[in-house]
């Protein structure tokens, strides 16, 4: 190879090297060129000035969580999955031939021709609480509707175990029910709180197994969001905590727990369009509503509720102005049963019940389980406001049963009756110039009702004498109608007089 050939050599080589170094210039440049320039330069920012999270800042967000986690290590243990059945039975129709025996092939039939029975199985799920353990059997408390006309009751707790349950006793009226179930296996009891020291504001932990079992052993949090809501389902006689902790259906019978990881409610409905799905309005039964109801059940099966004896309504703009109770709180005793404890100690139809032992009672709701908290035998002070004027009566309480409670046929007078206003004179095409008080109900197989009285009626007098308002009313009631009661009322424009009723 001659020099010529050798410089040739070499300068091909070094203009391959010029060339492979522009390439691979050129990658790096486009690479550079793909990547964002903003997130690069961000990138380079965020490492010379990288954030900082204040260690005070948290710290307190750190203690916080603990405090969640120890509520939930706390009171999860205690909390069991309720898994139920129904069974319901339904008569096959007793079809013969084709095409009943094409389609299902020939069965038995029963002698007497009628159709034989099909099982219905529909399973159910729910939440309990344990709360009470006595040898060997732990005592679950949980929603009514949970185990109501259910057949089958298993635990299910949650190391995975799973239990035969017992129903011990249920009560509709506070929605609460408890079940039971044995082992040797120990299970820690759920620390009750005091419900009436709960807040607005305040954390509320729900902890149960809501929708399906594939999120058994849920827990949500949120605030507590207000106290005292009534109007539950079913009518029940709770003073509701309302709380934003998701509750779905299957939390039911679960706990409402405060940071402190102690019980304060117990789950128990929810309000959406639907029915079906949470947004945001959760509801529980105060735990203080239910502390007397595990000894009850525990001890006798069933809850057992003081009597009283009125029928009480919560009273209209109206009917507040005519008795002088306008901006007062409480309810209205509209009734009251003949014989019964409110009869003997003097409270009359027409008085307005604001406290019991002097604590205000701030509705017809609050009232009812007030009185039902009571026990048979004791002594309680009512204060009412009569004729414009507060004055306290005292009432011995007897026991409540479902038939004392129902007997109309001693309920006095029987009749709901109310100021006649524009707005009814309009609905019942009635006269402008019509008078009395409008009868809006009259109680079935009540005094009322058996001489004669019925929806519409104008009442204008009370054993002949006649009244100006709703006060003047049940003034007479109380002063007129010790051995009788008749009514003057007004029907279709005649003027009519009732039957006479004898006390």
């Amino acid at each position: 190879m001659n020099l010529t050939q050798k410089l040739s050599s070499k300068s091909l080589l070094v203009f391959n090297l010029v060339l492979l170094g522009v390439i691979f210039g050129f990658s790096l440049a486009f690479v550079s060129f793909s990547c964002s320039p903003e997130k690069a330069r961000f990138t380079a920012r965020a490492q010379e000035n990288p954030v900082i999270i204040d260690e005070n800042a948290l710290s307190i967000a750190e203690g916080l969580q603990t405090a969640f986690n120890a509520a939930a290590d706390k009171i999860l243990p205690s909390v069991v999955e309720l898994k139920t059945v129904s069974v319901r039975r339904q008569n096959i129709p007793n079809f013969n031939g084709i095409p009943w025996d094409f389609f299902f092939g020939p069965r038995d039939r029963n002698p007497d021709g009628r159709g034989q029975e099909r099982e219905h199985r529909s399973q159910g799920l729910g939440s309990g609480i344990i709360v009470r353990h006595k040898d060997g059997v732990y005592y679950v408390i949980t929603n009514h509707h949970v185990v109501d006309n259910t057949s089958e009751i298993r635990v299910a707790t949650l190391d995975g175990k799973e239990y035969p349950a017992e129903l011990i006793g249920k009560d509709e009226r506070k929605d609460l029910a408890m079940v039971s179930f044995k082992t040797n296996d120990p299970y820690p009891l759920a620390v009750l709180g005091d419900s009436d020291t709960v807040r607005v504001g305040d954390w509320a932990i729900a902890m149960g197994n809501p929708l399906s079992h594939q999120f058994s052993f849920s827990v949500t949090m949120g605030i507590v969001s207000a106290v005292g809501r009534t109007g539950g389902p079913g009518n029940n006689i709770n003073d509701f905590i309302q709380t934003d902790a998701s509750i779905n259906q299957g939390n039911s019978g679960g706990a409402l727990v405060n940071i402190r990881g102690e019980v304060i409610g117990i789950n128990t409905w929810i309000a959406s369009n639907s029915g079906s799905g949470n947004v945001g309005l959760g509801f529980a039964i105060p735990i203080n509503n239910a502390k007397r109801s595990i000894d009850e059940f525990i001890s006798s099966g069933a809850i057992s509720y003081g009597w009283l004896g009125v029928s009480l309504t919560e009273p209209g703009r109206e009917t507040a102005m005519e008795l002088g109770i306008e901006g007062k709180r409480g309810a209205l005793a509209s009734q009251v049963f003949l014989g019964s404890p409110a009869d003997k100690g003097g409270i009359c139809p027409g008085d307005f019940i604001t406290h019991v032992d002097g604590k205000e009672a701030r509705g017809v709701n609050q009232l009812t389980m007030m009185v039902g908290d009571l026990r048979a035998g004791d002594q309680a002070v009512f204060t009412v406001i009569r004729d414009g004027v507060s004055r306290d009566i005292n009432v011995r309480i007897e026991a409540r049963t479902d038939e004392v409670a129902s007997d109309s046929k001693k309920l006095w007078p029987g009749v709901h009756a109310v100021p006649l206003t524009d707005d009814i004179k309009d609905d019942q095409n009635l006269d402008k110039d019509a008078k009395g008080l409008f009868i809006w109900r009259v109680e079935a197989d009540s005094p009322a009702d058996i001489i004669g009285l019925r929806r519409g009626d104008l009442i204008n007098a009370v054993n002949g004498e006649e009244f100006k308002d709703l006060s003047g009313f049940f003034k007479l009631l109380r002063e007129k109608t010790s051995s009788e009661l008749w009514f003057g009322f007004t029907r279709s424009g005649s003027q009519l007089e009732t039957l006479k009723f004898k006390r």
